[in-house]
């Protein structure tokens, strides 16, 4: 009866109800549909077979089907969707729902004798796989020709072609990427795409994880290099300069009041005392020179004054020994001076080698004391007294300026 002007799927069934013997319904291409979902179809107890292809049949024909259909045909049809709890259709072994609005993969708990399922030609983008558990008998799916979207959600689908209890009928050509744009026309056989970038929870453990060990590595380098010491020397040199900026605001460019501030250990202090401060300060060309133990101003912070002497020196000598890697109020003042050096972009820094450093003694913190080892020349304290007029005379030469 295919090719004509039926209209009602329940007129139709009623047509068949006394059909005793009827096995076989073509009524393909019609104008069928079935807007009485009250009405209770009668079928032919004998029919087994139904052509309802090319009709205008919605999800609601799933509420008027034969009951012991074995093949049924709903191929090009407005069916958008398989309702569950409406149609039990024991008998069923082949299903064909090519060329609906289908967006997904339909189940089986209506249809338990299902063996053949045929949905090609729908709008599925990313089919799951539920209906594997209620389709066990399925042994032939045809789900080609859908507009699959390569994504997380189709790893599933892509493994059932792997599984020996459901078979993809045109594998793997009829499967093909549609979406997104960049991977179009990509067999899904080909389509690719890691655990981790699909697992939301091993997403979150592995960066949680890697989060953890760049802060691990972060800080051991912190505390390897001694960044905390940094920041809090930065920190106090920020403040006093703040200090300083509100007590004189008038006085921001601070006059040149020495020739050249001496940093040295306690330990090189009898060197300093009895060798460094009488050739400079005596004697013609005299050279004023900031030190510690007597220009220093009481009632300030080592720090302040550390940093004022610094501000006011127009040369900065530093006694470098053994003693004064150990020293942490010399690793302090190398640290200003360096600051010094950045900020004014100026060359005033005088380093004298009393003794030499091993350089397995130096610590890592003191990174920059290699830098500015290596990148200058420095002035080496000589043992022989013939050689002490020749290296006084060149520190006088390198410190040599006219104060205010």
């Amino acid at each position: 009866l295919r090719r004509n002007k039926f209209k009602s799927l329940f007129k139709v069934s009623l047509m068949t109800s006394h059909m005793q013997s009827l096995s076989y319904l073509d009524m393909s291409s019609n104008m069928l549909h079935h807007d009485e979902p009250e009405e209770h179809c009668q079928w032919a107890d004998s029919l087994a077979e139904l052509d309802l292809s090319s009709n205008q049949l919605t999800e609601s024909v799933f509420g008027c089907l034969p009951a012991n259909i074995k093949r049924l045909d709903l191929q090009n049809n407005q069916i958008a969707s398989v309702p569950k709890g409406i149609a039990e259709l024991e008998s069923l072994r082949e299903l064909n729902l090519a060329s609906n609005r289908l967006s997904d993969l339909p189940g089986c708990s209506g249809f338990p004798a299902l063996a053949t399922l045929n949905i090609e030609m729908n709008s599925i983008l990313a089919p799951s796989t539920d209906f594997v558990a209620s389709c066990q008998r399925l042994g032939e799916l045809r789900a080609g020709h859908n507009p699959f979207k390569c994504s997380c959600e189709l790893r599933a689908f892509i493994r059932l072609e792997r599984q020996s209890g459901a078979k993809l009928w045109g594998w793997p050509e009829a499967y093909v990427c549609q979406y997104p744009d960049d991977l179009r026309g990509t067999e899904l056989k080909d389509f690719h795409v890691s655990e981790l970038s699909c697992n939301t929870t091993l997403l979150l453990v592995t960066a949680l994880l890697v989060t953890l060990g760049l802060v691990a590595v972060v800080a051991f380098l912190c505390i390897y290099f001694d960044a905390p010491w940094y920041v809090r020397m930065t920190w106090q040199w920020t403040q006093t300069k703040r200090r300083a900026w509100h007590s004189c605001p008038k006085e921001q460019e601070a006059a040149l009041q020495f020739h050249a501030f001496i940093s040295y250990s306690a330990r090189d202090s009898v060197w300093v005392t009895n060798e460094l401060i009488p050739n400079l300060e005596k004697g013609e060309g005299c050279v004023r020179l900031c030190q510690h133990e007597r220009d220093f101003i009481p009632g300030k912070s080592i720090v302040e004054n550390i940093i004022d002497c610094i501000e006011k020196s127009y040369k900065l000598i530093f006694v470098l020994s053994p003693n004064f890697v150990q020293s942490e109020w010399c690793h302090y003042e190398l640290y200003f001076a360096h600051h010094k050096l950045f900020s004014d972009n100026s060359d005033s820094l005088i380093l004298i080698l009393l003794e030499p450093i091993p350089p397995y003694i130096i610590p890592a913190r003191y990174h920059k004391l290699k830098a500015l080892m290596a990148k200058r020349t420095y002035l080496e304290w000589p043992k022989e007294r013939s050689k002490h007029a020749l290296f006084w005379a060149n520190l006088r030469a390198a410190i040599t300026i006219n104060l205010p």
